[in-house]
């Protein structure tokens, strides 16, 4: 195994302040859990009637998008092997002011997902619990995850495998039930190749339209990087982790959508009115197997969400502000590490109380999840399709590269792909994100305006033989 070399920060600018304690498993599973291989349960209904039924095709896309932008993450993090994810890689890669904003609009994702987990969580728990309210469900969530979090990323890694198992198990329970159920006549009149095709329904922009709601369970694969500074890997295994968890989780979605599509009660229903409760799922894991299956699913689905995804967001957020707060591109006291635990610690708390207080909100709310989902989305793309640029900018034009697959063809595959996903998202997605881009830029021009221009440390630094390769 090739161990990182701690001398690349020095020449960067930073010091090795985190503890290098991540194996390349480690990596995968952080990759994994973040995702939540049972992520569908969650979106399942509105996948479906977004997708006219097409769901696994939905998905089948999703990974196939999201791919190429693992590549190309996995590109970026050989060149630039540290914290910050698309800020760090579009800022160095493109520009500073670039990776200001690319960092900006990635938060959007980052900062709100945890929020958004939380009140999933607790919303799924109150309806299996109804005497525990959901503020006091999320505030549980979100004191256990803290306290976890701020004992250090090894104590996140133990927790990530444990939960990792045990979603594992509810989702091979389920599949097992729901191919038995369907061997014995119990499946609805959709056709076995339906939720890939359905020509009663299908058109691109349906199907991409879906896409932008599928992603939501991708989001995550990305967090990885964030982990750069922490992983005992050398740079080439953190991208492999990358890829590697996309398409295993990518395998996971589509079989598993494609067996509740066939066990959906009442098809026509839920293409004509959508899921508005969000039950879909678990009424076909109840025709599949009965009430104990439809209660354990979403008893799963609240744990997976409100405890291990959201332990793992919350992790993957303190790093990006870390990152940033030591550029200062944001507040100082956030690039503080915690010397006994090395974690950012008042990064951890920050995204704690921002967690609570944006959970406790939109719990206030009828579209609060609605919300939440297409905001989230719409950031993690827009930042995706800088990170593609950022790929052909630092490789091909500084570089001279002539590897035309990795460094031209691939990522401009995935910003085409992503950029027809944006452009068919939810229209009120797309307002509030350009709303929250256009806060970034007044920001980006009040640091000229106070000569505090966005600099990275180091960018003056010859790139290693590694990058030059």
């Amino acid at each position: 195994m090739t161990q990182p070399d701690t001398a690349d920060l020095k020449k960067y600018g930073y010091r090795q302040e985190l503890s290098r304690s991540l194996s390349f498993t480690d990596l995968l599973i952080y990759g994994l859990i973040f995702m939540v291989p049972i992520a569908p349960f969650g979106i399942f209904g509105s996948v479906f009637n977004g997708s006219g039924g097409m769901v696994a095709l939905a998905y089948v896309i999703g990974m196939v998008a999201l791919m190429f932008t693992a590549l190309s993450y996995s590109q970026m993090v050989r060149a630039f092997p540290m914290a910050g994810s698309v800020y760090t890689y579009t800022g160095r890669g493109i520009a500073p002011p670039v990776g200001f904003l690319a960092g900006w609009v990635i938060l959007l994702d980052y900062v709100l997902v945890p929020g958004l987990l939380y009140l999933v969580a607790s919303v799924a728990m109150h309806s299996l619990v109804s005497s525990i309210p959901v503020w006091l469900w999320l505030c549980g969530f979100v004191i256990l995850n803290t306290i976890v979090n701020y004992l250090g990323i090894k104590m996140t890694a133990r927790v990530n495998k444990i939960m990792l198992l045990a979603e594992l198990v509810v989702l091979a329970i389920f599949l097992i039930v729901g191919i038995v159920a369907l061997a014995n006549g119990k499946g609805n009149d959709f056709s076995w190749s339906s939720p890939f095709y359905n020509a009663d329904t299908f058109s691109w922009s349906v199907v991409f339209g879906a896409v932008s709601i599928a992603v939501l369970s991708f989001l995550g694969f990305d967090g990885i990087s964030m982990l750069a500074e922490e992983s005992r890997e050398d740079a080439r295994q953190i991208g492999r982790a990358m890829v590697g968890a996309l398409l295993l989780a990518g395998l996971l979605f589509i079989v598993q959508t494609w067996v509740a599509s066939l066990l959906v009660p009442d098809v026509p229903g839920l293409l004509a009115n959508g899921d508005p409760d969000g039950t879909a799922f678990y009424n076909a894991a109840d025709v599949a197997g009965g009430a104990w299956l439809s209660k354990l699913t979403a008893l799963a689905t609240a744990i997976a969400w409100g405890f291990a995804n959201s332990l793992v967001a919350q992790a993957a957020t303190s790093r990006l502000l870390y990152a940033m707060a030591r550029d200062r591109q944001m507040p100082k006291f956030l690039s503080r590490i915690n010397e006994k635990h090395k974690v950012p610690a008042n990064a951890t708390l920050l995204v704690a109380a921002v967690s609570l207080g944006l959970g406790l909100y939109m719990s206030s709310r009828d579209d609060g999840i609605s919300l939440l989902s297409q905001l989230v989305n719409f950031g993690a793309m827009t930042a995706f399709l800088a990170l593609h640029v950022a790929v052909v900018v630092h490789y091909v034009i500084r570089q001279g590269s002539r590897d035309w697959l990795r460094h031209l063809i691939s990522p401009a595959i995935g910003f085409l792909i992503l950029l027809y996903v944006v452009i068919n998202a939810d229209v009120a997605a797309q307002r509030l994100g350009f709303v929250w881009l256009g806060i970034g830029v007044i920001i980006l021009i009040s640091f000229y305006v106070t000569g505090r221009k966005p600099e990275l440390a180091g960018m003056g630094a010859e790139v290693s033989e590694e990058t030059a390769r």
